[in-house]
């Protein structure tokens, strides 16, 4: 099986700037999810009809190694793809790049949950092949 790789685009807005003139840190994690519900969509993750259904993603850590800054009008592109994946939880990688510059990397761990906010196992429908790391 391939590795599934979602990659999007943003431009850098001034207003997600800080006083130093570049990205605040916290406006990062913004962009990673963006590229997230990307990804989800890409693999033809229903995301609604799962909310519709009690179910949700939780956010569960979010490791973050900040490489380079990224500054206005910057554009920006974020790859995204599962690197591991267990019944109820995985792990989704995160990269944001600037040109050949690698600004960030990220991993972030989710878990599926029930209507309560409880890990639950995920239900076929939602248990999509793009989901498994490569040789899963």
């Amino acid at each position: 099986m391939e590795i599934m790789v979602c990659i999007c685009n943003i431009t850098v807005r001034t207003y997600e700037c800080d006083s130093y003139g570049h990205v605040n840190n916290a406006n990062y994690l913004n962009y990673l999810e963006y590229a997230r519900w990307e990804f989800l969509k890409d693999l033809g993750f229903e995301y609604s009809a799962m909310v519709e259904a009690g179910y949700g993603i939780y956010v569960a850590r979010v490791e973050i190694d900040y490489k380079k800054p990224a500054f206005p009008e910057d554009q920006l592109e974020i790859k995204s793809w599962s690197i591991k994946k267990g019944a109820v939880s995985g792990i989704i990688a995160q990269e944001i790049w600037r040109g050949e510059d690698l600004l960030i990397e990220a991993k972030v761990t989710w878990a599926f949950v029930d209507k309560n906010g409880m890990p639950t196992k995920i239900p076929p429908q939602w248990d999509l092949p793009g989901l498994k790391p490569q040789g899963d």
